[in-house]
């Protein structure tokens, strides 16, 4: 791709973005990002939360997840959040920076966990996109594995996952993964979310621990 078009794709997506009505109203309602929208609509057709949950927020920066999370259980939740981003802090919610594919990150949240179950394990992790779809979908498809590895790890007995899949090659056979791990798996694209994107969110859901 030649910089003038990259310059114009740009300067399309800027136009986009700032026309956008969920980016108006996370503005309006001092949202941190447009993404809370795709969670509320997610938790508005599958109820996933409840008082005293603890949840993992996976590629959680610039934080709206978790800020909405929080609100929407009135502070009566454990929230940890993960990012190699720094993430600007939010109330009583507990903030790791780092790669969770390292050890000691991983340790760090673990240790952090302490003897808190695990209800939930939320990813909206993404990568930076290349413009090549033959990057840019293994790319994606990692991450979404990597989600689902710590789910395995950390997910109490009937907890659940819920991570940002883009369709394409090697989405079929992470589906079929998950299912003798859940006994729910269901495919969900907000309105929030773009209809031109190929992202979907995969809810799997009552963990069958091993």
């Amino acid at each position: 791709m030649s910089k003038k078009s990259r310059n114009r794709e740009s300067q399309g997506w800027l136009k986009e973005h700032l026309s956008d009505v969920y980016v108006k109203q996370a503005v309006q309602s001092g949202y941190r990002s447009r993404a809370v929208y795709k969670l509320a609509q997610i938790d508005a057709r599958d109820r996933l939360f409840h008082s005293g949950m603890t949840v993992v927020d996976l590629g959680a920066a610039p934080g709206g997840w978790s800020q909405w999370l929080k609100q929407r259980l009135q502070n009566q939740v454990r929230v940890f959040a993960l990012d190699i981003l720094y993430m600007e802090p939010l109330p009583e919610v507990t903030f790791i920076q780092g790669d969770f594919r390292e050890q000691v990150v991983l340790d760090n949240l673990l240790n952090q966990l302490g003897e808190h179950p695990v209800d939930l394990v939320m990813s909206d992790m993404a990568p930076n996109i290349s413009g090549l779809k033959a990057i840019d979908q293994p790319r994606a498809m990692l991450l979404a594995e990597l989600a689902r590895d710590l789910a395995y790890e950390v997910l109490a007995s009937g907890g659940h996952l819920l991570t940002k899949v883009f369709q394409g090659e090697g989405f079929e056979s992470y589906i079929k993964a998950l299912r003798p791990h859940f006994k729910n798996v269901v495919i969900r694209k907000p309105e929030a979310s773009r209809s031109r994107s190929a992202e979907v969110y995969v809810l799997a859901k009552h963990y069958v621990a091993k």
